[in-house]
């Protein structure tokens, strides 16, 4: 038999990173600093290789190990944008989480400035690549508001989709809501998520997007969440998005 493939190995500041610790900037300065051992020795270079669930690492005296898994959905307000910092000074997303004394957690894709509704968060990385990964093509659910009506006619073109950029964009599907004197609700299943994948779909149409809320991703769905507000998600809720 061939002998077993070695363990995986990671540089130390990703390690924490993955672990759910710190952001990987941050490890990188708190390992500068020789706040880190690895199997009990100070390790100062943040591309230190380890190798997780093996090494033993340990932050100012306490094992890190075993970070806390932490599952969060916010609904996203408009005008916030989908980053730890931002370096136009532009308020993020993380400003909703304030005084909660959470655990690093990343952003499970994102929602444009402009654009509300859930948005995942977790510091389970696993996890987070399941649900992006476009190979899985887990469904997310839009409801878009925009200008002037549409016909059948038109929501046959946009399932069909156009050609962007070198990019295929179209809708799984796509269906009206409700219509007003102006303006007209759409829902937007996507299987996949480009670069402003909505939006640059009806700007091929000259339609004009007034609103864009994202409302479920796979069988989680927003619910009553109010804008700004976030809850941590149940077991059954974590292990329904497991992809």
């Amino acid at each position: 038999m061939p002998p077993p493939a070695p363990s995986p190995r990671t540089g130390l500041s990703r390690a924490l990173s993955k672990l759910g610790y710190c952001s990987r900037s941050k490890a990188a300065e708190l390992i500068r600093m020789g706040k880190v051992t690895v199997n009990r020795v100070v390790r100062k270079s943040p591309e230190f290789p380890v190798v997780l669930g093996r090494d033993i690492i340990v932050m100012d005296d306490v094992s890190i190990n075993q970070a806390q898994r932490l599952y969060v959905v916010l609904n996203k307000p408009r005008g916030l944008v989908t980053s730890a910092s931002d370096e136009l000074g532009r308020d993020t997303v993380f400003s909703c989480f304030e005084g909660a004394r959470l655990p690093h957690l990343s952003a499970v894709g994102r929602l444009d400035k402009a654009s509300e509704g859930l948005l995942l968060f977790t510091n389970d990385n696993a996890w987070a690549d399941g649900i992006t990964n476009p190979d899985k093509h887990l469904d997310k659910t839009y409801h878009v508001q925009i200008g002037g009506m549409v016909d059948a006619a038109l929501l046959a073109r946009l399932k069909r989709g156009i050609d962007d950029e070198e990019e295929h964009l179209s809708a799984k599907d796509v269906k009206v809501l409700r219509t007003g004197e102006k303006n007209t609700w759409l829902e937007f299943v996507l299987d996949e998520g480009r670069n402003r994948h909505i939006r640059r779909l009806l700007e091929a149409f000259e339609i004009e997007v007034l609103r864009l809320v994202r409302v479920a991703i796979g069988p989680l769905v927003l619910g009553q969440l109010q804008k700004g507000q976030w809850r941590e998600l149940g077991k059954k809720e974590v292990a329904a998005l497991r992809v």
